[in-house]
């Protein structure tokens, strides 16, 4: 987390629009056969391992990391670094209202977190079109974008040419945690990395994903070599 941390602390100091990829075994999983996010999570300035298993299989292919960094942990420190610094940030996705409730509740948790914005993840082309237009315009320092794997990873390397966001980080579903909407895993089950399954209790409609990374487990280990993500 420290590392990259300090790392997000140089994209804000040197400029430019950086993106980074919080990546669980389920995006790997899912990059292996969408051409367009593997090739955005090869491109990324940053990739943080979201779960264990990219812990383990970074270990396995001969490039190790030293820990998971949750991307609701990661936004929360960097919502709290932009509180340290005086630096706006926007919350971009979800169901309605949940971006403006995570708003709330960060900015009650980090006094002085100015967020310059929110809106939700449920837009018409034009409507979309218009945010991203009043996003470049408030020019966060930070962007937050919740609409899911691939989905949002798609969205910021789309769109940041425009925005020229610092730092602009995919987060799944923290605004729901943040919103108070969805309950985080116990800290028994995020200690042993098994939020995963915490989750799928609680939303059976996940099980599509878990599905994929049997197949994803066995392509690491046949693998067994550092190299660029590549497809089936």
């Amino acid at each position: 987390m420290e590392q990259a941390l300090a790392i997000a602390q140089q994209f804000l100091t040197h400029g430019g629009a950086h993106q980074i990829v919080t990546a669980d075994a389920s995006a790997l999983a899912i990059a292996q056969q969408d051409r367009q996010l593997r090739d955005i999570i090869n491109h990324a300035d940053l990739v943080v391992p979201d779960s264990r298993g990219v812990v383990w299989a970074a270990r396995r292919v001969g490039c190790p990391v030293p820990e998971r960094v949750p991307g609701v942990d990661l936004m929360e420190r960097l919502c709290e670094l932009a509180s340290q610094l005086g630096l706006g940030v926007y919350l971009h996705g979800a169901a309605p209202g949940v971006a403006q409730a995570a708003a709330a509740n960060l900015a009650k948790a980090y006094p002085g977190l100015n967020v310059v914005g929110t809106s939700h993840g449920y837009l018409s082309l034009d409507e979309e079109s218009a945010v991203v237009e009043q996003i470049a315009q408030l020019r966060p320092a930070m962007l937050f974008v919740a609409l899911g794997i691939p989905r949002q990873e798609k969205w910021i390397s789309t769109h940041q040419p425009r925005i020229q966001a610092p730092i602009a980080v995919g987060v799944g579903g923290s605004f729901d945690c943040f919103s108070g909407q969805v309950r985080r895993a116990p800290e028994w089950f995020q200690k042993h990395g098994l939020e995963w399954a915490y989750r799928l209790a609680c939303n059976p409609r996940k099980a599509r994903k878990v599905a994929m990374l049997p197949g994803f487990v066995l392509k690491v280990i046949a693998r067994g070599q550092r190299q660029p993500l590549q497809g089936a």
